[in-house]
Order: structure tokens, then C-alpha cells, then sequence
């Protein structure tokens, strides 16, 4: 669902196009599963791109979960920056032990929903048609809508 999103291809093009003079000390990353814009290894900080603040609160949270992440993996002190590269703004963000809480709190409520024999019922918020996941919740939804 994700590759094939206009949202994420958007985001990949903003990706791909902005931050050019980027130098060798930032690369991609892939980790547990996630894939991280920009990893600066040699000051241990993520780059992580957002083509607009809409949803700043979940880009918050998915960069500390990035840290997270790659902390669980051995690397300690990583911190991260939200990009807008569209309104030229950048965000500082670090990792607190109230945040590992409330992570390891949202991974333990998406294990007990993964392992549920039903799906949750579709919160149908104004931003699920443009989510580069809208169908895993809304598969066989047509019959009842």
C-alpha cells in the first residue's frame, strides 16, 4: 500500500529533490523495519523530511520512534530533526524516558491489536483518504458505508 501511495511518492520527490549539498556523513537508513530519510552516523542524528507540519504531532512521534528504535539497537544518544523544506522550518527533537514509556505503551496496544480476532472498528478522520495506509481499514468497508 505504502509504494504505491501519492502521499508517500510525494514525499519520496521532496525526498529525492531537497537537501542535494547533503555530504557522505548522511545516508538512508533501513532498521526494524523502518526507513529513516537521513542518518548523520558520525553526530548520531536522524533527518527526518515532511512535506507539510499538518500532522506535526505524529511526525513527532514518529521520529521518536526512529530514536527509539535505533537506540534499542546499541547506539545511544541519537537525537532528530523534523524537516518542512516547503515552510523552511526545522524542529529539534529528543527522546525522554517518559517517551520510551509511551512507546513501549503504543507498541504493546498495536501487538494486542495485531493479535485481536477482529479489527477495530474505522475511526473515519478527514485525513484517512490521503493515508498511505487507507486500505487496511477500509478493505470490505464499500458494502457498509
Amino acid at each position: 500500500m505504502e509504494p504505491t501511495s501519492d502521499t508517500v511518492a510525494e514525499g519520496r520527490l521532496i525526498h529525492e529533490t531537497t537537501y542535494l549539498q547533503r555530504n557522505s556523513n548522511f545516508r538512508e537508513l533501513e532498521i526494524g523495519g523502518i526507513k529513516i530519510d537521513y542518518f548523520d552516523h558520525q553526530n548520531k542524528v536522524i533527518h527526518e523530511v515532511k512535506k507539510s507540519a499538518k500532522l506535526e504531532d505524529a511526525h513527532v512521534w514518529q521520529l521518536k520512534y526512529y530514536i527509539y528504535v535505533i537506540e534499542k539497537a546499541g547506539l545511544e544518544g541519537v537525537t532528530g530533526i523534523l524537516e518542512y523544506p516547503k515552510q523552511r522550518q526545522k524542529e529539534e527533537i529528543l527522546l525522554s524516558e517518559r517517551d520510551i514509556i509511551e512507546i513501549e505503551k503504543m507498541c504493546e496496544h498495536i501487538d494486542q491489536i495485531i493479535n485481536h480476532d477482529t479489527c477495530p472498528d474505522v475511526i473515519n478522520m478527514p485525513f484517512c483518504k490521503r493515508c498511505a495506509y487507507y486500505d487496511f481499514c477500509y478493505v470490505g468497508e464499500s458494502e457498509t458505508l
